[in-house]
Order: C-alpha cells, then structure tokens, then sequence
C-alpha cells in the first residue's frame, strides 16, 4: 500500500505543509489551529478540483430524470417480471449512456486523498517520518491538539499512548464521540434531503433505491469505523460533509431536479417575484376553469321551517293534491277511463238480460 500510494502521501503532506506554514503566521505553529485549518483547507482545495466531477454527477442526475417516463413503462410492462424489469432497466442505461452509480464518482474520487490523509495521520501517530513531514514538522504535529485531543489518536488508543501526548482518554474520546456523532448526521441529512426534496417520487427506480440504501449506510459506516480513525481524519470527514450539505442546498435550491418538490417551491418564489412567465395553455386553462366554477348552479339551502314542514303526513298529502292538481289531463284520463268500464259492464248487462229474460211460447199452427 505504502509502495503503490507512496506519491500520494507526499503529494497530501506537501499540501498539509504548505498551509501550516501559512496559519504558522497567526497562530502558534504548533497549536491545534494551525494544523487544524490546514486539514479543512486540504478538503476545500480537494473539493474545488472535484466541482467538475460534481457538475457531471448533476448532468447525470438529470439523464435518469429524463429517462423516467421510458423507466415507468418498463415497470408496467413487467410489474410481474422482477427480473425482467431489471434486464430491461440495463439495457436502457446502456443505450442512452446513463450511469445510475455515478452520484457516488465526488465519494469515490475522494477515497484516495482520505487514504492518503489516514496513513500520513498514522505514521505521524507512530513517530516515522512521512512525505515531505520531517522530524521537526513531525514532532509539531504531534503536539497538535484540538479541544484536548491529540491530532494523530483514536478513540480505541490506551490511556499511555494518549498521556504520552500530553492528554487525556477522556477527553479524546469525548471529541471523538462527539465528531462521529456529528458526521454521522451530517451524511444523514444530506441523503435525506436527496431524497425527499430533489427527486421525483412518482417513479420508483433503482436510482433511488441506490440513494434511500446510502442515506441508512453511509451513517452506520461512520459510526462504526469513525472510532478508528484518528482526530485528524474526523476533521476531513466531517469538513468534507459539511462542504457537501452546502454544496447540495446551493444546487437544490438553485437548480432543483424536474418534477420534485423543491422545483416546485423554486417555481412558486419565481411566481412570487414575477419572474415566472406562466404557459398561456395553463392560464387559458385556468381561466376557463374559473368560468365554469362561477356558471355552475349551486342548489338553493331551504330554511329549516320548510325542511320541518316537508317531513310531515300533511305536508304529503298537500304535496299529492298539488300533483294531482298539476296534472288535471291525467285526472281527466282516469275519469275516463271510469266512465266507459261502466257503461260498459251495465249494456253487458242489458243485453245479457235481454238474451236471459222469458220468451212466449210458440203456438203451433193449425192445420
């Protein structure tokens, strides 16, 4: 490892130098603050040189937001078919050139400088000369504190090693617990801010699901190998946080992703000021809209007195005398419907009598 990073380590102890020498004109060259700021200016130059890298993670953050239409099909298409989803997914990344790791390229792109920064910390931590640290740099840094915390130990370091530096197990790890603590939130609430203001939530995708898995890990990872990283690295890690929480609120609030809530709030603050010219579809829209809302007829509200009123049996049979008398050509249809049944049934009955009544007898004629 020392071999193959061997130009990394002084490439990261020459920069670390340089800004010592810089704060050694404030501060006591020695101090805590001297070497302090010079890691955190490390991380803000680090982070300067990888803007481009993070420009081109928000190019491709757009690309999987513009293919979410085409990745909502395929999730249609084959809501039943896990696996085939997935093959369809990749073979759509592949054809529009879209990488969905790429929001870790800033993470990764980093890992070797904090590699380097560790190891550096580690031999200043064990007394051997490293990079371009000689041994009066090496004796300096070692006498570096911050709030009572030697830079070079680790919360898992005995309380000889730790007095040899000239503090206390407590105290280190008090800071240690407390900057742990701190990176471990700070990385929390960047993922989730990701996630819940910056993506459109209409379309679940890998994409997203990468993000949601990296805002619980990256936490827990923290909190479990931060106690072995020593002060000095702590400083980076969470400078380096910190500069990324910023860095994401500039660009959300800035350049919010299509369709999530912050562009929503964006376009509303544009609305607001007027600054946002509104689609003449969106406002013809509206206005017709509003147009049928005032033309539409609301049914009128009877006082309580006639609502009182229609419940009772008087009240219906007055309500059936008004029909009937609203409707007179269908009383006069009944009524004469009445009239020819009986005149009917009494002419039945007349000639029914007629045919039934006595007859004379017929004489016989005489002869």
């Amino acid at each position: 490892m020392d071999t193959i990073l061997g130009p990394l380590y002084t490439a990261v102890s020459w920069i670390i130098v340089q800004f010592h020498s810089f704060y050694s004109l404030i501060f006591d060259k020695d101090s805590g603050a001297a070497w302090g700021l010079s890691i955190v200016s490390l991380v803000v130059l680090i982070r300067i040189c990888l803007i481009p890298l993070f420009v081109k993670q928000i190019k491709a953050t757009r690309n999987m937001q513009a293919l979410q239409p085409k990745m909502k099909a395929i999730q249609e298409r084959y809501k039943s078919d896990k696996q085939r989803q997935s093959e369809e997914m990749m073979k759509l990344y592949k054809e529009t050139g879209t990488n969905p790791l790429s929001s870790c390229l800033p993470i990764l792109a980093q890992s070797p400088f904090f590699i380097s920064l560790y190891q550096v910390l580690n031999h200043i931590a064990q007394g051997k000369v490293v990079g371009v640290i000689n041994t009066d740099l090496l004796n300096s840094a070692r006498k570096a504190h911050i709030f009572g915390a030697p830079l070079s130990v680790k919360f898992m370091d005995n309380a000889s090693k730790v007095e040899a530096l000239g503090a206390t197990l407590t105290d280190v790890r008090v800071v240690t617990v407390i900057m742990i603590v701190l990176m471990s939130l700070s990385q929390f609430y960047t993922q989730r801010q990701l996630m819940t203001k910056n993506v459109d939530l209409t379309v679940k995708t890998p994409f997203m699901q990468q993000q949601k898995m990296l805002m619980y890990v990256f936490p827990i990872m923290f909190a479990v190998f931060g106690i072995n990283f020593p002060v000095g690295v702590l400083v980076y890690w969470l400078t380096t946080n910190v500069w990324t929480l910023g860095q994401q609120m500039f660009v959300i609030r800035r350049n919010p992703t299509p369709g999530s809530i912050a562009f929503t709030q964006r376009q509303e603050r544009l609305r607001a000021k007027g600054k946002l010219k509104e689609d003449p579809a969106e406002v013809e829209a509206k206005k017709a809209a509003e147009v049928a809302r005032a033309n539409r007829q609301q049914p009128k509200r009877q006082p309580k007195a006639k609502r009182q009123l229609a419940s009772t049996p008087q009240a219906d049979q007055a309500s059936g005398a008004e029909e009937k008398k609203s409707s007179p050509s269908l009383e006069k249809q009944e009524s004469g419907d009445a009239k020819p049944k009986q005149g009917g049934g009494s002419s039945r009955t007349a000639k029914s009598g007629q045919r039934k009544g006595p007859q004379r007898p017929k004489h016989p004629s005489k002869k």
